[in-house]
């Protein structure tokens, strides 16, 4: 019987499942949740505290932290690791793992005697790795967008962007010249994990490779010219690109100790939205994806390709071959939890009594919860915007706020994408019946969830299954991503939306000014 295993490395944690595609059934799955289960590495919230609002950097030796500790509980709970025939994974997008000269040789004699962490300390020639909430380098994309102009976005998918790794590294050239010096790679936390596993340089696929403004999507290389625009000698610090998920390597010997079987294959690791995209069984152009998780994101496949005229949406590869479309909200989940949290109320009634007690378009009140520096409109300053008496509103009042709120700016920074029958969502957000139907309502689109809100480790592991054991992605997601609930829209609420885009897209543009 092959078994195939899948990694999702979030922001919060470090979930694993192994998947059985002959019966259609997850065996069994693990999380690792960075803040309860690895303390030490003072990363609560999946990064570290810093002074600076705009900073968000993470450890990165808390990654491999959590993947000595999610093998060791599958194997303490009795996982069938012995049968796991392939491995593969996924990371949260636009994180940065930076590394000397040491790193190929500690990757080639990793010690089972000894933990991930104590070994690869000493491989890093930056401390601390900036994740995909760094908003910190303005500047460097200002530089960056006067130097190569329009085509960074033509030709990587996106504008220059704060959190992009390309603007990343220019900050890191710039600001510690001497430590870039001492890099010799730098990887993607996909691609530094998936390293570590076959002990050699993995490379990086174009699904997360695309989320850099480095590579050039018309010819799934490289981009020398911007490469060089962005940081002296960078070309050569960065691994090999992989158009499509392949075999990057055979497992390490150091896994043997959990169960697992040395040599077996290891597909290119992507990111979680690709690999999202791929658990949800959503690879046609009709059906689009909502992640209700730490930030909100959209995404699709499309074809042919384009880019977003607003310059808010990322265009990516996507692991089952073309294009996929990406629109990041950083207020997401973290949001919802504090608004839930100032009200004194449980997540029962968040996601359903509150929107039993209020109506659709909430008399046009909205709350846009920016607790956080928001990305998608560009809000450097922090803070919570409403149109109303928000402090003195009921509960119900507020969560109905916020949710509409953050819905339609969904639907409205989406449009360039075009309309879709059918929207499927994932994450937590995706247990909220109340959020679930705002969204068929508003998108007047039939809403589907699946069995599991782990879709990007479902798709890593589906991803390893059609790589290493020829299995196609219809066939699993025939097997593991059937709907399991339908919403459907009502046309009474549709259209109070469809009437409400307008004065919202008012209130959302003077809110940015506050």
């Amino acid at each position: 019987m092959a078994l195939y295993l899948g990694f999702d490395s979030s922001t919060q944690g470090l979930k694993a499942v192994i998947i059985d595609p002959n019966r259609g059934e997850i065996i069994c799955a693990k999380t690792v949740n960075f803040g309860r289960d690895l303390p030490s590495y003072q990363c609560p919230g999946g990064f570290l505290e810093n002074p600076e609002p705009l900073v968000k950097h993470a450890d990165p030796l808390l990654w491999l932290a959590a993947l000595d500790l999610v093998l060791l509980r599958l194997k303490e709970d009795g996982a069938p690791l012995d049968q796991v025939a392939a491995i593969g994974g996924d990371a949260q997008q636009h994180g940065s793992v930076y590394l000397n000269a040491k790193f190929p040789g500690i990757l080639a004699k990793l010690d089972p005697l000894l933990d991930l962490p104590t070994q690869l300390a000493s491989a890093l020639s930056r401390a601390t790795s900036p994740i995909w909430m760094d908003s910190s380098t303005g500047l460097e994309c200002a530089e960056l967008s006067e130097a190569v102009g329009d085509r960074l976005q033509t030709s990587t998918g996106s504008p220059a962007i704060e959190r992009f790794t390309g603007p990343q590294i220019r900050k890191f050239a710039r600001t510690e010249p001497d430590a870039y010096s001492r890099t010799t790679r730098i990887h993607l936390v996909s691609s530094f994990l998936c390293s570590v596993l076959i002990g050699a340089d993995a490379p990086i696929d174009s699904g997360d490779g695309a989320g850099m403004n480095l590579l050039n999507l018309g010819t799934m290389e490289w981009d020398e010219a911007i490469a060089e625009a962005t940081a002296p000698g960078l070309l050569a610090r960065l691994p090999r690109i992989a158009a499509t998920p392949v075999v990057s390597g055979g497992l390490a010997s150091y896994f043997v100790k959990y169960g697992l079987a040395a040599g077996i294959p290891v597909a290119t690791w992507t990111g979680d939205n690709p690999a999202s995209l791929v658990g949800l069984g959503a690879v046609s152009h009709d059906t689009a994806v909502v992640s209700l998780g730490t930030s909100d994101t959209f995404f699709a496949s499309i074809n042919p390709y384009r880019v977003d005229p607003d310059r808010f949406g990322h265009v990516f590869g996507l692991p089952s071959s073309g294009f996929m479309c990406l629109i990041c909200f950083k207020n997401g989940s973290l949001a919802r939890d504090r608004v839930r949290a100032e009200a004194c109320v449980d997540w029962a009634f968040f996601g359903g009594d509150a929107f039993k007690k209020t109506e659709p378009g909430n008399q046009q009140r909205w709350a846009l919860p920016w607790f956080e520096p928001e990305i998608t409109p560009w809000v450097p300053q922090a803070g919570l915007r409403a149109n109303f008496d928000f402090a003195s509103a009921s509960a119900e009042v507020q969560i109905r706020a916020i949710v509409e709120a953050q819905v339609l700016s969904l639907r409205q920074y989406s449009q360039w994408i075009g309309d879709f029958k059918t929207i499927r969502v994932t994450g937590g957000g995706s247990q909220s019946m109340g959020i679930l139907q705002t969204l068929a309502d508003v998108f007047n689109a039939t809403v589907e969830t699946i069995f599991t809100t782990d879709s990007a480790a479902l798709g890593s592991a589906m991803i390893a299954a059609h790589t290493a054991g020829n299995i196609s992605y219809q066939t699993l997601a025939a097997a593991f991503s059937p709907a399991t609930q339908t919403i459907l829209p009502r046309p009474h609420a549709v259209q109070i939306y469809k009437e409400s885009l307008v004065a919202f897209q008012k209130f959302e543009t003077s809110a940015q000014s506050r």
